[in-house]
């Protein structure tokens, strides 16, 4: 690759959107801009772009081509920020990537990093998919379960998170509380409906639950929150989020199965930038 001023002015045009944006942004004409992309493109031997009557829109190629330069640019600022001396502030953006069920554990190491850190905004991408760390998507991912075995990632164990089946205090005063796994009749539950992740109380509910009593059920995780706190009915949450509510109540003894290992992800080219360094300093001191 000999069209690196060509990569960069393609990089602008597929962040910002129009050439004219590009152009303005890199203080070059239009016709530079389009030049250096019909330069690229030869380079490569493919469309980046395709051309139409409102502008320009990535090809698959393109799409590909965007997330391998925003980690170029990630690399290029990190080594930017160390040649000024190592400042003592960071800049730009930094993104986790974390299941939705588990971004309580990032909100205090995210308030620490920001308060280290002011200039450096923090992006939490909750997602129940896999980001791609090696085309940029997040700097950080935390995951759950099993480790990642990726050669190219870096793998630390970060926490682990346990899992409980919840009531709230208006549901035991209108339904009473079940004094074990065998006193489930009669009662009603919240359920999470996700065909693509198996919880690890599956094979509990399986056993002692009949569809029936599932009253409630929601694609949201937030609904399924809220209609549990409401007193709606019985449901499964994780310790962190039952913790912020003194209403709430755990209705099992603590089962080791139901604990969820996370773990801390990076791309090992970006694991020692300075964002992602100190991200994780944040994350490992909660």
């Amino acid at each position: 690759m000999n069209r690196w001023a060509e990569f960069h002015t393609a990089y602008q045009v597929a962040k910002l959107g129009t050439v004219s944006a590009a152009a303005e942004t890199l203080g070059i004409h239009r016709a530079t801009v389009n030049r250096h992309i019909d330069l690229l493109e030869a380079e490569l031997g493919a469309r980046i772009f395709l051309r139409h009557a409102r502008g320009y829109s990535l090809t698959d190629l393109g799409s590909e081509f965007l997330q391998v330069a925003q980690k170029t640019e990630a690399l290029v600022d990190d080594l930017a920020g160390r040649a000024q001396s190592n400042r003592a502030q960071l800049e730009g953006d930094i993104t986790l990537s974390v299941m939705p069920m588990f971004t309580k554990a990032v909100f205090a190491p995210v308030k620490r990093f920001r308060e280290e850190n002011p200039g450096c905004k923090v992006n939490i991408l909750a997602t129940e998919s896999l980001s791609r760390l090696e085309y940029g998507e997040a700097h950080v991912a935390i995951r759950a379960r099993g480790k990642p075995e990726n050669p190219d990632y870096v793998v630390r164990p970060y926490r682990s998170i346990a899992l409980n089946l919840y009531a709230h205090q208006s549901y035991i005063d209108r339904k009473g509380l079940p004094s074990g796994s065998n006193d489930m009749a009669g009662h009603h539950f919240v359920w999470l409906a996700n065909d693509t992740i198996r919880p690890p109380f599956a094979s509990w509910v399986e056993k002692y639950l009949d569809p029936s009593q599932m009253t409630v059920t929601t694609s949201n995780l937030t609904v399924k929150f809220d209609a549990i706190e409401a007193g709606v009915g019985l449901g499964f949450m994780s310790e962190l989020d039952a913790a912020s509510h003194a209403d709430l109540h755990r209705v099992l003894p603590d089962n080791p199965t139901w604990r969820v290992p996370l773990w801390l992800v990076t791309h090992v080219d970006l694991h020692r930038t300075s964002k992602v360094q100190r991200m994780l300093a944040c994350l490992e001191k909660a």
